[in-house]
């Protein structure tokens, strides 16, 4: 259980994030750039992480924020990344552990390259990153780490394979690191978005059975997690039903994937629409 503060139940997020220390990794673009955004926008301090420098600074200056480059799945490259933010800005109230690829397709095709570059950055990336920053945060008695998980992580899904077990895996570590943490003050969170309008889903086609949101759509579920911090939360939080998904039958899961055409639409894609995604992450 998370005690909330009396700032985290205010109705107003900036009351609950002004002047907050938060530090974001994949924040270049997409939903990392977005809930810089609207944290910075709320009064937050933030800072900008992403393996590519060049986009970072680009987006840091954009914003007027601090961007720093960092690779999530070297444990020196976090740990600095961490204590550059912390020279530059104070102590980091918030991590938020954005980072992360999705490649999609037949599993047996996959490269054994990109299983272990995926599991990399999306698991052991937030698994270093949650334990270097809950160390510092411990020591001081206070901190939230929030871990961007996915819908993907209680849905199992042919052609998403690979991701499906990233994101299952943050869920459950998250929720475990939480528990065990939950006496020293620091809370570790996490956002379980649907398919998000950003490069992963690129090439995909969906349909209107398939919801897609906005990233300002899950940036603002992050938010909100920050401002009134709790376990766990989807986006969009109509999708909660998604964590009693191992309670149904084989037969309903099948007939829904067919239905909203989940049992196809990652095995057969454009990859012509998909080929700047899948050369950034090493899919192709």
């Amino acid at each position: 259980m998370f005690l909330l503060d009396r700032r985290s139940r205010s109705t107003d997020p900036s009351s609950a994030l002004r002047g907050k220390v938060i530090a974001i990794t994949g924040a270049a673009r997409g939903i990392g750039f977005e809930t810089a955004t609207q944290l910075f926008n709320a009064g937050a301090t933030v800072a900008l992480g992403d393996i590519d420098d060049e986009a970072v600074g680009k987006s840091a200056a954009d914003l007027g924020v601090e961007g720093f480059a960092v690779d999530v799945t070297d444990r020196r490259s976090f740990d600095d990344f961490l204590t550059a933010v912390e020279d530059a800005l104070g102590p980091i109230d918030v991590l938020i552990n954005n980072a992360g690829i999705m490649p999609v397709g037949d599993f047996l095709s996959y490269d054994d390259a990109l299983i272990r570059r995926t599991y990399d950055i999306d698991v052991i990336g937030v698994i270093t990153g949650t334990q270097l920053a809950a160390r510092r945060m411990v020591a001081r008695g206070r901190g939230q780490i929030v871990n961007i998980a996915s819908l993907a992580g209680r849905l199992p899904t042919p052609g998403l394979t690979i991701y499906n077990g990233a994101k299952a895996a943050v869920i459950e570590f998250s929720e475990a690191v939480n528990a065990e943490l939950e006496s020293t003050g620091v809370r570790v969170s996490t956002v379980l978005p649907t398919f998000t309008r950003t490069g992963l889903i690129s090439g995909v086609q969906t349909n209107r059975m398939i919801q897609v949101l906005e990233p300002e759509d899950v940036a603002a579920q992050v938010v909100s997690i920050i401002a009134r911090p709790r376990l766990r939360v989807t986006a969009p939080r109509s999708m909660a039903w998604v964590h009693a998904n191992a309670l149904f039958p084989q037969s309903w899961k099948r007939a829904s994937r067919r239905m909203a055409k989940l049992d196809r639409v990652f095995l057969h894609y454009d990859h012509e629409q998909r080929a700047a995604y899948a050369n950034r992450i090493g899919e192709s």
